[in-house]
């Protein structure tokens, strides 16, 4: 005989669910809002108007390379908060950016303000590959 599952985890079942359908816009207005603090030169067309026109996180996309030739001439956070977007879009290639920066764990984002910190939490929460 069967037995049904406890109103609780049907409950989490339930609230799972709408999490990962709603993740993928909720990920992308998180990208959005870390392209313009970041610096939408960083991303996409590199237009100011990018962010806004983006339809897709396919159309805000790193300039990896851009990026990559940059950071020895930014400042700790802007590094930080870039290589970690970075990372988010290609683990390879931004964790090689965060190592370059001297990231040692997830502590080391304490450096970043609560605005980054934001960003950087919702993209992690709502990833659901790039």
């Amino acid at each position: 005989m069967t037995q049904p599952l406890p109103q609780d985890a049907v409950d989490q079942i339930i609230q799972e669910e709408r999490h990962f359908a709603d993740a993928p816009q909720a990920f992308f207005e998180a990208w959005k809002r870390g392209v313009r603090i970041a610096g939408s030169q960083w991303f996409g067309d590199g237009t100011p108007e990018g962010p806004n026109l983006a339809r897709s996180k396919w159309d805000l996309c790193p300039d990896v390379q851009r990026i990559d030739k940059a950071l020895g001439v930014l400042s700790s956070g802007e590094r930080m908060f870039l290589a970690a977007m970075v990372s988010i879009y290609n683990e390879r290639k931004g964790g090689a950016m965060l190592k370059r920066c001297g990231f040692r764990g997830l502590a080391d984002f304490s450096g970043l303000d609560s605005q980054r910190r934001e960003v950087i939490a919702q993209l992690v929460l709502h990833y659901c590959g790039w």
